[in-house]
């Protein structure tokens, strides 16, 4: 990323531009598809440049992979708000936000769940852990607010669908899978509301 003559050097742009020149080739590519001297020549930047805003390889891919999380979550966040304030309608909402996910034609399934299994190593899998985590707290909220009896297992029942499609969608010819997936949630969903004593 060569810097404009006359301008200042910004580390927290210069990092920030790195990473979201980094996040579609390693999402594309893998994280060992692409070394150090082809990434810095991608990126346009020297390996030096990459050592000192992220010390290794590995400390840009936690970089990358944490920036997504964080983009993901906002993504999904807002689709969930756009739905209203109707429960059934803010889990369909999710489920129909992944299935315009699974139709783009760069789509290769999680990044995080990728990453953990291409390095299942504490620091990847800690941050595969959060971001799984994250999904789990809005499911299970919503799960919440629709009047569960049991949330938290509902939450997760829910989380094993949005996985579950994520990886058939990537790995399988399922054309449909979010919608498949949309369908079994409302009706866990539904099948799981606390049902009165009277």
């Amino acid at each position: 990323m060569p810097v404009p003559k006359g301008s200042t050097i910004d580390p927290a742009r210069t990092r920030s531009a790195i990473v979201e020149a980094a996040t579609p080739l390693l999402y594309e590519r893998g994280l060992d598809g692409v070394g150090v001297a082809e990434l810095c020549a991608r990126l346009g930047v020297s390996k030096e440049t990459l050592y000192r805003h992220f010390g290794t390889k590995d400390g840009l891919v936690r970089a990358v992979l944490e920036a997504r999380s964080e983009r993901v979550h906002a993504w999904i966040g807002a689709a969930v708000a756009a739905a209203g304030d109707d429960p059934a309608d803010q889990l369909a909402a999710v489920f129909d936000a992944l299935g315009r996910w699974y139709a783009e034609p760069e789509f290769r399934g999680c990044a995080m769940v990728n990453a953990a299994a291409q390095h299942h190593v504490e620091p990847v899998r800690a941050l595969t852990e959060r971001h799984l985590n994250r999904h789990l707290d809005l499911l299970t909220d919503i799960a919440a607010r629709a009047g569960a009896s049991d949330p938290v297992a509902l939450g997760r029942q829910l989380l094993m669908l949005v996985e579950g499609a994520t990886v058939v969608a990537a790995h399988h010819s399922v054309v449909d899978a979010a919608a498949q997936a949309r369908t079994a949630a409302l009706a866990l969903l539904a099948g799981n509301q606390a049902r009165s004593p009277l």
